[in-house]
């Protein structure tokens, strides 16, 4: 349908910074359908599972919104001049893309990377959508109207957006339209006046339930007769007949801080989306029916570049952590100078200097390209992608070397010290040279809500899958590497001159 021609509002001025409390005033009770546990929530800021991670994000937030954070998480809005966050900039600089990935790491140390879906990742794509409009304006002018404009309400308002991109696990042998069900992978089911109606289900929608806003699209490639469910669309959190069902709530199990320091706070939640004849407006519609363009989204803009720039400086930071952890356990147990342990952190170290060191060179050898946009570095980001099923888990499995039965001989919780018999023991037989037992105990806990809990091991194969199944990412690599410069070197050395004998 053409969408050119209809009347849409025209843009306001930037709202003032967003803090923290009127973002959680926001998302409060706002009629949002979220289940857990067999129940609806009536507002996650409150119930168990989400409430803290809703105050993390509100931290960020106030972050931001601190004036002795402004160079850094803002910069002025192109509408008045205002500030709005960093996250929405689209760079045309080297020295912007710098910015952006700064404040990506700054926010990312709030968290210690242990949240990946922070305001400022969905933000990327939007950035890179809204710097090459003209991929969307393949399917209508007013497509590419509407994205630009939805992008400058994000960032003039200072929302959060979360995506859902990928079809639900039912039978990958067959492409949407085979499905047993045609509605069962979310996408168009008719139009009506004003706009499109949506039925379905999508994942992975991870921090939807702490989102404004929902991107709905489909990363995977799709095929002809999939047209349905090729679209984008944008949709409110508590748009009527949408749908999320939360993966269990780590953080309503977590029965302290103290034994779970990173589950308590840091619990972002993963989940299933589901629509029952969602309205979306045509305004909020940015592809539609159109399988070329839902692919070509994600790879002629740089918005999955923009996107992922901010997730592999947030997994830095994580790694970054990492080696706080192994680094304080092994002074605490007097093993910090041994040489096998040293050789274990310099192993880990190395690793984790890959990944830092490969985000930098995305920025250093991003390139200029068309519409004087900064695009980063297609091969550096996706060969750090493609290796980071691999190192992450190598890393895990040095920590726990080092560790040893340390993490699993722990108190069995902070009640323990409250027993003057327990607590004695603990003394005498946790404590070590210049750390008293509860300060040794309180670190190991850390290391092991990262590590073994089940907050510790969602995160693994989060890093494991963060972008897509490893053989996915690599043929991008492939498809961005420089093979021509390689085989001209060897077309050179196979013309050399023959050497004479003797």
């Amino acid at each position: 349908m053409d969408i050119a021609m209809e009347q849409r509002p025209t843009a306001t001025r930037t709202a003032p910074l967003r803090t923290g409390e009127a973002y959680l005033r926001a998302i409060a009770d706002d009629g949002r359908r979220v289940f857990i546990d067999g129940e609806l929530v009536k507002d996650v800021t409150r119930h168990p599972a989400f409430r803290e991670g809703a105050r993390s994000i509100a931290r960020l937030y106030d972050m931001a919104a601190d004036p002795a954070n402004r160079e850094r998480l803002t910069f002025p809005s192109p509408a008045d001049g205002a500030p709005v966050l960093r996250a929405y900039q689209i760079p045309r600089n080297h020295a912007d893309l710098r910015a952006k990935r700064l404040a990506a790491e700054s926010w990312a140390e709030a968290t210690f990377g242990l949240m990946g879906r922070t305001p400022d990742h969905v933000a990327g794509f939007f950035c890179g959508y809204a710097a090459k409009p003209s991929v969307f304006a393949a399917g209508g002018q007013g497509y590419a109207d509407n994205v630009v404009r939805f992008y400058e309400h994000l960032r003039d308002s200072h929302l959060y957006a979360s995506y859902a991109i990928v079809p639900p696990q039912i039978d990958r042998s067959k492409p949407a339209h085979q499905q047993s069900d045609p509605s069962l992978y979310a996408g168009v089911v008719r139009e009506k006046d004003g706009g499109i109606v949506l039925a379905g289900a999508q994942q992975l929608a991870t921090g939807g339930v702490l989102s404004d806003y929902l991107y709905l699209s489909c990363i995977h490639p799709l095929q002809p007769g999939d047209e349905n469910q090729a679209i984008g669309v944008a949709i409110p959190m508590n748009a009527p007949g949408l749908k999320l069902y939360s993966r269990r709530g780590f953080a309503a199990k977590a029965e302290n801080s103290f034994d779970y320091p990173l589950t308590s706070r840091f619990d972002e939640t993963d989940s299933l989306v589901v629509l029952n004849d969602v309205f979306v407006p045509w305004e909020n519609v940015f592809i539609y029916r159109d399988t070329r363009i839902c692919f070509d989204q994600w790879w002629k803009t740089p918005s999955h570049l923009y996107g992922n720039l901010q997730a592999q400086a947030r997994y830095a930071t994580k790694l970054r952590f990492l080696l706080g952890l192994a680094k304080r356990m092994n002074e605490m147990t007097g093993h910090d100078r041994n040489p096998p342990v040293m050789v274990q952190m310099g192993e880990l170290a190395s690793l984790a200097t890959i990944v830092d060191s490969m985000v930098h060179a995305q920025e250093v050898m991003a390139q200029v390209e068309e519409d004087g946009v900064l695009w980063p570095s297609r091969a550096t980001l996706y060969s750090v992608m493609a290796l980071q099923s691999e190192i992450n888990p190598r890393m895990i499995d040095i920590v726990r070397e080092i560790t040893g039965a340390g993490m699993i001989t722990l108190p069995s919780s902070e009640r323990d010290f409250s027993n003057p018999e327990i607590a004695a023991d603990m003394e005498r037989f946790f404590s070590t040279p210049g750390h008293a037992a509860r300060g040794k105990v309180a670190l190991m806990k850390l290391a092991w809500d990262f590590i073994g809990t089940e907050f510790g091991n969602r995160h693994q194969q989060y890093e494991k899958f963060y972008g897509g199944a490893s053989f996915l990412v690599k043929m991008n690599v492939f498809r961005n590497y420089d093979f021509n410069r390689a085989t001209q070197l060897v077309d050179q050395a196979l013309d050399l001159p023959p050497v004479a004998a003797g």
